[in-house]
């Protein structure tokens, strides 16, 4: 996240690229989503050097934080075509980019998933909602310690937009980040994971992820309930309603704000403060007295509501109330993020835990590509319908309420969700399944 942060910032803001383009570029890490279903079934059935996980983690984050660093002198290469006007130059230097995100998206994936499965395979049914959570909150603390590191280091920059001195800051800075990562994801999984094939309490072993259900009854399951529609179409509502401001949000603090480079990117850290105790609020105090049903239609509707206030704040143009509003914003999206996932725990079977965790991870997936790809169009298109003086606030304000309206579609669809329809449905079709199998 904090990677694409702070691409989006340069591309949008630094170096003028369109906004369709930034945001269509960033999305092809998402549209390799489906690739998780692969490279979850290639660490099942193939270890690499005696284990199923930890060497497909390490092999995935070299890679992406490989790839992340060449982003840097690629994206300035592209700029000098642009200032060039060689036609040829820009489109190989735009499929050039396009790819290297795609395989960021790979890579990614090739990280992320054995990283998931090795979360299940190291805890039990009664210790994984807890691992969980705790790791996406670890993760928004990530995401803040990584957008406060970044304004520090990139507090020089203020006000700077010579690519000059743009690029070689910035390619130092990436690959120091890089560095760190790689660092940590080796020492977080080192010797967590057994050699396949030894035993130890707790551990899936690949013998007993084979003795589950095919793929094909997995796809029975999934198809044998209307509310497994409704669930993905709530879910991708309800993360474009996050997300769609992402490409944007640094641009929009940079030029309706007049924010510097590193403020920008503070933003990040004060919708990540405000995530953090929402989780913290929603699982400890909301969600068990208010139930997850009432949990998420409450988040969704601060969400809804922060986003006006997004839009609103515009027409001051002061900073400290962008700021505040952003960690209110961080605060519902906490509440609507924890409340969603346990749906998303309920709305799935044992037996077929994989499949539905990855349909619901596509969704997920699937939107937030979704979102980088019509936040920057929506603003090119709102851009070019307002030209002129003040077109760039009703631009961003625009692409704001079409979110909010993305959040109230969000609502409308949790409210046609029936969790004991989805179990009657796909129990019926369970015992078909396993009848068939037996006999």
């Amino acid at each position: 996240m904090i990677f694409a942060g702070l691409l989006n910032r340069v591309m949008l803001s630094e170096l003028d690229f369109p906004g369709l383009l930034v945001g269509g570029a960033l999305a092809f890490e998402q549209f390799m989503a489906p690739s998780r279903i692969l490279f979850g079934q290639v660490s099942d059935a193939h270890p690499l050097a005696g284990r199923h996980r930890t060497p497909y983690i390490w092999l995935g984050s070299l890679l992406f934080c490989g790839l992340a660093v060449l982003s840097i002198p690629l994206i300035f290469q592209l700029h000098g075509a642009f200032q060039s006007g060689s036609q040829p130059a820009i489109a190989w230097g735009i499929a050039a980019l396009c790819g290297l995100f795609a395989l960021y998206g790979l890579a990614v994936s090739l990280a992320t998933t054995p990283y998931l499965a090795l979360v299940i395979d190291l805890t039990d049914e009664q210790e994984r909602p807890r691992a969980v959570g705790l790791i996406w909150c670890l993760l928004t603390v990530g995401i803040v310690v990584g957008a406060i590191a970044t304004a520090i280091s990139l507090k020089g920059l203020d006000g700077v937009s010579d690519p000059a001195v743009l690029q070689p800051v910035l390619l130092g800075f990436m690959a120091r980040v890089a560095l760190v990562v790689v660092v940590l994801t080796l020492v977080a999984t080192w010797g967590m994971e057994p050699e396949a094939g030894s035993s130890r309490p707790g551990i899936s072993t690949s013998r007993e992820r084979d003795d589950a259900i095919g793929l094909q009854q997995a796809w029975q399951l999934i198809t044998s309930s209307r509310q497994v529609l409704v669930f993905f179409a709530f879910l991708l509502a309800f993360t474009l309603a996050l997300f769609l401001q992402d490409p944007i949000l640094e641009s929009y603090g940079a030029e309706v704000f007049g924010m510097p480079i590193g403020a920008t990117a503070a933003l990040s850290a004060l919708w990540g403060v405000g995530t953090l105790v929402g989780l913290l609020l929603a699982g400890f105090w909301l969600v068990p007295r208010l139930g997850k049903f009432a949990s998420a239609r409450l988040g969704c509707q601060l969400i809804l509501a922060c986003l006006l206030l997004l839009v609103l704040v515009g027409l001051t143009a002061r900073p400290e109330l962008l700021k505040l509003v952003m960690v209110l914003f961080g605060l519902a999206s906490g509440i609507g993020t924890n409340s969603t996932l346990c749906l998303m725990l309920d709305l799935t079977l044992p037996e077929a835990a994989g499949t539905f965790v990855g349909v619901w991870g596509l969704a997920q997936a699937l939107s937030r590509a979704l979102g980088k790809v019509l936040g920057g169009g929506l603003l090119d298109l709102a851009r070019g319908l307002q030209p002129g003086h003040g077109a760039g606030y009703v631009s961003y304000a625009a692409v704001l309420l079409v979110e909010a309206a993305i959040a109230f579609l969000a609502l409308a669809l949790l409210a046609r969700l029936n969790l004991r329809q989805f179990r009657e449905d796909t129990g019926r079709t369970l015992d078909r399944v396993l009848a068939a199998e037996l006999g």
